[in-house]
């Protein structure tokens, strides 16, 4: 068998709400509780598994692979929900995105300041 990543735990201040933030944003099925986690599938069978964290939260960086019509989606929502959103991972660039490598890229902060982004084609692939 080859190495898959097949989970990861993403500490956040608010388990519950930060998981539905995942899960309205991108479209992903409810949460499922798991222990002291709220494990989130995503359609390449990782799941991204929320826990509470009461202390300091190192931000990490999570990236979704999508397709055309998903980005614009979750495009769409960013705005309703008056998000702001940029083309870098930097957080320098608001209300843009990039189009690295031919396709189209753009980060966001979660509740708890984890680096979010959502990109249509892997960089440098």
């Amino acid at each position: 068998m080859s190495v898959q990543l097949n989970h990861t735990i993403v500490h956040a201040h608010d388990r519950d709400g930060t998981a539905a933030f995942y899960c309205q944003l991108l479209g992903l099925p409810d949460p499922v509780p798991f222990g002291p986690f709220l494990s989130v599938d995503l359609a390449n069978g990782v799941t991204l598994d929320f826990a509470e964290h009461g202390g300091t939260v190192a931000s990490q960086h999570y990236a979704f692979l999508v397709d055309e019509d998903e980005f614009d989606v979750i495009l769409g929502r960013l705005k309703a929900q008056d998000l702001t959103y940029y083309a870098d991972p930097g957080h320098q660039r608001a209300g843009a995105h990039n189009t690295n490598d031919g396709g189209r890229g753009l980060d966001w902060s979660d509740p708890t300041g984890h680096n979010l982004e959502i990109l249509t084609r892997p960089y440098g692939g």
